[in-house]
């Protein structure tokens, strides 16, 4: 007869083997079947369909703001068929099922990927190659905002599909291919675009990005380059008469009401208590214009019945419930190995 201890043994094994499979750790404790089964991809494996949702983290720091983590949750309910990539500059790990251990509010949503961002490597083979080998970060004014503009530039040439910075909320999914969106009239806005791999227009852009540089002017790379391309080579961008979106030759110019419903010049709007939320019928998402809170460092406080607390119970919920019950968002781990 096999001994009652060798029994408890081998089923015990069996019940590890099977929790390795199924758990998943919650709130901010880590997946094990991440940690012992990790799944390796490469942005190729992933981004290759062209219908990727990008975002782009162009500094060192690893933990980001909630709202970021807000706005990357809401894209991956919106887009649950969709892979959505989160492009960090301070991120050595290429193993993102290992890196997704960090974000425990993000763990659920296994269309989450995180990948290093490697400017060099990236920008390589475009335009932009030349003007990255010769610039100096260390004297640039607003380094982190054009090494953002070059990349955003870069991966969609590369991969297609959607770039959306990281404070905007999406609302639901965007129908709409190769477009541009305006931020206010005849202007449009470098916070969300999307085309199809090499199209022309974004070679276009990374051309005029290097031939009319000028670090010193915020947004010279961003809108007013768009601007500058949709003008000389597409159409005279023509004003808005409603909530229609326009055709600027080949390029589709969506309204302002698809992402800046509320205006940059009243983003503490977002801040205000708000007893109802707008039902924003015409928006795909909501750009919170994060720069211009740079000062005055705004964030979404629990109970404070604003209009971005009820942004992020309706479309972030798990990132909401973390930051109402004080849970940690970030965890550090040991990453496996490193790929250079």
């Amino acid at each position: 007869m096999v001994p009652k201890a060798k029994i408890i043994a081998f089923l015990l094994c069996v019940l590890a083997v099977g929790l390795l499979y199924r758990i998943t750790i919650k709130e901010n404790t880590f997946n094990l079947k991440a940690l012992f089964f990790p799944s390796r991809y490469y942005p190729d494996d992933l981004l290759s369909a062209g219908n990727g949702i990008m975002f782009v983290e162009t500094t060192d720091r690893m933990e980001p703001p909630h709202l970021v983590l807000c706005s990357i949750e809401s894209a991956a309910r919106a887009y649950p068929d969709r892979p959505v990539v989160y492009f960090m500059k301070g991120l050595a790990e290429i193993n993102s099922d290992i890196v997704r251990m960090s974000y425990p509010t993000l763990l659920s949503y296994d269309n989450i990927y995180f990948f290093p961002l490697r400017m060099n490597v990236l920008l390589n083979n475009t335009p932009l190659m030349p003007w990255y080998e010769k610039v100096n970060p260390k004297t640039e004014r607003y380094w982190n905002h054009v090494s953002s503009d070059a990349c955003r530039l870069a991966l969609i040439y590369k991969y297609g599909g959607i770039y959306m910075d990281t404070d905007i909320i999406t609302f639901r999914p965007i129908p709409e291919k190769n477009f541009l969106a305006a931020e206010t009239s005849q202007m449009t806005g470098s916070a969300v675009l999307a085309f199809a791999p090499k199209h022309t227009i974004v070679w276009q852009f990374m051309e005029d990005f290097v031939n009319g540089y000028d670090g010193t002017v915020w947004g010279q790379q961003g809108p007013l380059l768009y601007n500058r391309i949709l003008n000389r080579l597409y159409c005279k961008v023509p004003p808005f008469k409603g909530q229609e979106d326009i055709m600027c030759g080949t390029i589709l110019f969506l309204n302002m009401e698809r992402f800046f419903p509320v205006p940059g010049m009243q983003w503490e709007t977002f801040f205000q208590v708000c007893e109802k939320l707008p039902t924003f019928n015409n928006s795909y998402a909501l750009h919170l214009f994060n720069y211009a809170n740079s000062n005055q460092r705004k964030v979404m406080v629990p109970g404070s019945n604003t209009m971005v607390e009820h942004l992020y119970k309706k479309y972030c919920p798990i990132t909401y419930h973390a930051v109402l019950k004080g849970k940690p968002t970030y965890l550090k781990y040991m990453p496996i190995d490193k790929e250079k």
